[in-house]
């Protein structure tokens, strides 16, 4: 992520490891942008993206909490056709 000009990466970003399954959770947004984009990358490079954005990094740090704590890792890095309305 710090190879691409433009993109401010988040202090939060970080590699969490909960019921056996690690991903990199990515918080970053563009240079000259107000919101900020939420990603988690999977062990096997599988990306999953929030559509919206966040208005501080923080906020979107807290909404992968939420949804870790609602629904687990698992779902949210390969969610169901339900969890899809309800979390990303």
């Amino acid at each position: 992520m710090d190879d691409f000009p433009g993109i401010i990466r988040s202090p939060l970003s970080q590699s969490i490891t909960h019921d056996g399954i690690t991903v990199r959770v990515e918080i970053y947004r563009l240079d000259g942008t107000e919101g900020w984009t939420l990603e988690l990358i999977d062990e096997e490079g599988g990306s999953t993206v929030w559509q919206d954005s966040f208005a501080t990094d923080a906020e979107a740090f807290a909404e992968f909490m939420d949804g870790v704590r609602q629904l687990g890792l698992a779902k949210l890095i390969d969610p169901d056709e339900d969890d899809i309305a309800t979390v990303h």
